[in-house]
């Protein structure tokens, strides 16, 4: 097992063992646990009372933090020509179509999200193996398939995330950084939870939300009481 490092020890001695904290203490604490350099990444994670493999009760969806993530989501539109102009003009950073797919397809995936047309999806569909695996590739049910486009990369750009449930029943979302105030890390970290909420399935059965926890990049996990939230 590795040694802690001094400043390692010294933030795992800032939570009380065995403590179940409420969101707004966490949300204050977290942003005193951190100790980079770097403006740290606060991320949470969920864990659901719910069987991922069985499909009434994969849980997906989509939440616009209030305060967004803090980080600049580089966002990719595949869009024809006529539709280029105003994903442009909503802050898209690469536009485009034929000559980024080709791109795609010789590996290039430096993009954190990618929004298209319901006509483009079949040009889409061969690089699956590529954009899958990198959680790329659109998808209608998050609004990055829409003829809006403008719509879709404002929103993106605002703070707009996805979320899925893993195959071990946990969410991971990052909901900021260490820099914002304990406000809006609470705003954020209460926004995708009551969103989860709403999102339960019927076929889940018992506790829905058994643990969650809040973490910095460089922070030991700060364990929250999932019966107060």
């Amino acid at each position: 097992m590795a040694k802690l490092t001094k400043k390692q020890k010294e933030a795992a001695s800032k939570i009380e063992k065995n403590k179940l904290y409420s969101l707004k203490d966490a949300s204050a604490l977290i942003k005193d646990l951190a100790s980079a350099k770097f403006d740290e990444s606060v991320d949470i994670a969920i864990r659901l009372g719910v069987d991922p493999r069985k499909a009434n009760q994969m849980v997906r969806g989509v939440v616009t933090l209030p305060h967004g993530t803090g980080k600049d989501v580089k966002v990719l539109a595949l869009v024809t020509p006529d539709k280029e102009a105003e994903a442009k003009e909503a802050g898209a950073d690469f536009v485009g179509l034929d000559e980024y797919l080709q791109k795609i397809k010789d590996g290039w995936t430096d993009v954190d999200v990618i929004i298209t047309m319901p006509a483009v999806m079949g040009k889409l569909g061969p690089l699956g193996r590529i954009l899958g695996p990198r959680g790329l590739m659109p998808n209608p049910k998050t609004g990055t398939v829409t003829m809006d486009v403008a719509k879709a990369v404002a929103e993106v750009k605002a703070g707009k995330i996805d979320f899925k449930v893993d195959k071990t029943g946990i969410v991971h979302a990052g909901i900021g950084k260490v820099s914002f105030g304990a406000e809006q890390i609470y705003d954020n970290a209460h926004e995708i939870i009551q969103t989860l909420i709403k999102l339960k399935p019927t076929a889940a059965k018992g506790t829905y939300i058994k643990g969650i926890h809040l973490t910095s990049t460089m922070s030991p996990a700060i364990a929250l009481d999932p019966k107060a939230v």
